[in-house]
């Protein structure tokens, strides 16, 4: 069965920092671009940060210049650097392998459980 297992989250004070893991098992983990989401209670879902299989990364305006994207394919496992933290990045984040077509097929995503972060003095 594909998992998804995030880890890292927790209380910090505005300013600090955090690093989230998220670990995967059972799929191609080399072929998928990763992303990071976030959701706040009584806010939509939204994408953090994304990088492809190829090491490209994408940021969300909100988070640029704090929070780094990272990968590490022998371990199967993608991170979040995070940085600067302000009460505003308090959410669940939630690990996501982004789906794709390739050849005619199709390799769905999966999405892990979450963690929660969260930023208070």
């Amino acid at each position: 069965q594909v998992q998804l297992v995030e880890s890292g989250g927790g209380l910090v004070q505005p300013g600090g920092s955090l690093r989230l893991s998220c670990a995967a098992s059972r799929f191609t983990f080399s072929s998928y671009a990763m992303s990071w989401y976030r959701q706040a209670p009584g806010k939509e879902r939204e994408l953090v940060a994304t990088i492809t299989s190829g090491q490209s990364t994408n940021y969300a305006d909100s988070v640029k210049g704090r929070f780094t994207i990272s990968r590490d394919n022998a371990k199967n496992t993608v991170y979040l650097q995070m940085n600067s933290l302000k009460p505003e990045d308090t959410a669940d984040y939630i690990c996501k392998a982004e789906g794709y077509y390739r050849g005619g097929i199709y390799y769905p995503s999966y999405w892990g459980q979450g963690t929660q972060v969260t930023v208070s003095s």
